[in-house]
């Protein structure tokens, strides 16, 4: 065999061990605060904290209203902390509901060594509090790019009222094995979040919206998760819209609008 051949494999081995022990870095790209930060907003809101465990504290904020018609839980993207996710709470309260958005574990103000099973669980827990105080009929699951993949977890383990996926992945390998296209990511991976896998199991609605021109996460992921179940997802193309832009289009605001008011 050439040496050139060793040397390829060599590297890709290299490569392969590298970024299964340093992969969250590579995925997860967090702001942190302080315990003592103090969020500011002009409209109402309360800071939650909801202990799951010992040495593990997911935070969040409640955006609510009066007489809120029912709650979104906003799962976020892979960066920043609910104090930069918050903005997009607008977007929903505006049309009179109220809005939790939280942060995973090492985000924000949370806590707690990440895994897939542990973070889903987490989720979990969090929503079996909102059951304490909403109908599951008033919850409605959000997930933003990487966070879809939680929000059709919960989807699929529960019954809220429906599921809106912004800018999915069909699955989370599919989404990174683009990027590293030589890599054996299927066996490198700790990170799987198998939408295409929970989706199956979701009894309520879904929503996908998706930008045309999404180059990150491309619209194709949304068009083959449609097709797993036509019948109860429904894809809503953003035209030009691009990954992380998609509020700054009327139409995006237009269907949300058509969404809620149901």
């Amino acid at each position: 065999m050439p040496s050139f051949i060793y040397y390829i494999i060599g590297s890709i081995i290299v490569l392969s061990v590298l970024i299964y022990f340093f992969q969250e870095k590579l995925i997860f790209k967090p702001e942190k605060l302080k315990q003592d930060f103090k969020f500011q907003y002009d409209v109402p809101f309360d800071e939650y904290f909801f202990d799951v465990e010992p040495g593990v504290r997911i935070n969040g904020l409640h955006f609510f209203r009066e007489n809120p018609k029912g709650l979104i839980l906003y799962f976020h993207g892979n960066t920043r902390s609910i104090k930069g996710w918050a903005k997009y709470a607008k977007d929903f309260y505006r049309f009179d509901y109220d809005v939790l958005l939280v942060d995973y574990r090492g985000f924000g103000k949370s806590t707690g060594k990440r895994s897939e099973k542990e973070m889903l669980n987490d989720m979990q827990f969090v929503y079996n509090r909102l059951k304490e105080k909403y109908k599951e009929d008033h919850l409605i699951m959000y997930g933003r790019s990487m966070g879809s993949g939680f929000a059709t977890k919960l989807a699929a383990d529960n019954h809220p009222r429906y599921l809106i996926l912004d800018a999915p992945y069909y699955s989370f390998r599919k989404a990174v094995e683009r990027f590293l296209p030589i890599l054996p990511i299927r066996f490198v991976l700790r990170f799987h979040l198998r939408t295409d896998k929970w989706i199956l199991h979701v009894n309520c609605h879904t929503y996908i919206l998706h930008g045309t021109n999404d180059h990150l996460i491309p619209i194709r992921h949304s068009e083959k998760l449609q097709k797993l179940n036509p019948r109860k997802i429904t894809l809503i193309r953003i035209h030009e819209g691009h990954h992380n832009d998609l509020p700054s289009f009327d139409e995006y605001h237009n269907f949300i609008r058509d969404i809620l008011k149901f």
